[in-house]
């Protein structure tokens, strides 16, 4: 179960940079070639991919800040690490703590993601005239 959350969050992470940064060019000397789609891909990508992929990072965002009750939550790692520290477990502690920290970092991440997302409907995604 954790790391069907675990492959989630990568998922969502792994799609949206990958959707988005397809046209940026890379550090290459040599710049690959651009991509390019055809009406109908756009237009899928408008009505499946950017709204699926918003609702997942909006899932993942509010499990991240959910409180101590949602598993997997930063709120819920945290209460579990102090748990472990009052009972005397102290790395398990400190791996719950790491991992708190790390999933909490994830929200700028999926912030971005979400941006970078509607700057892509912004562009691609009007409504015919």
């Amino acid at each position: 179960m954790r790391g069907t959350r675990r492959m989630a969050l990568a998922g969502c992470g792994i799609a949206a940079g990958l959707f988005v940064a397809a046209p940026i060019a890379s550090a290459d000397t040599q710049a690959p070639a651009p991509v390019t789609l055809s009406p109908q891909e756009v237009q899928q990508m408008c009505t499946a991919w950017v709204p699926k992929l918003r609702k997942q990072a909006q899932n993942l965002t509010n499990r991240i800040n959910g409180g101590p009750e949602v598993s997997g939550s930063v709120a819920n790692l945290k209460a579990r690490a102090n748990d472990a520290r009052t009972k005397g477990h102290t790395a398990q502690a400190d791996r719950l703590q790491k991992r708190a920290d790390k999933r909490q970092s994830r929200i700028g991440e999926l912030t971005n993601a979400t941006k970078q997302l509607d700057a892509f409907a912004a562009a691609h995604c009007q409504a015919p005239k």
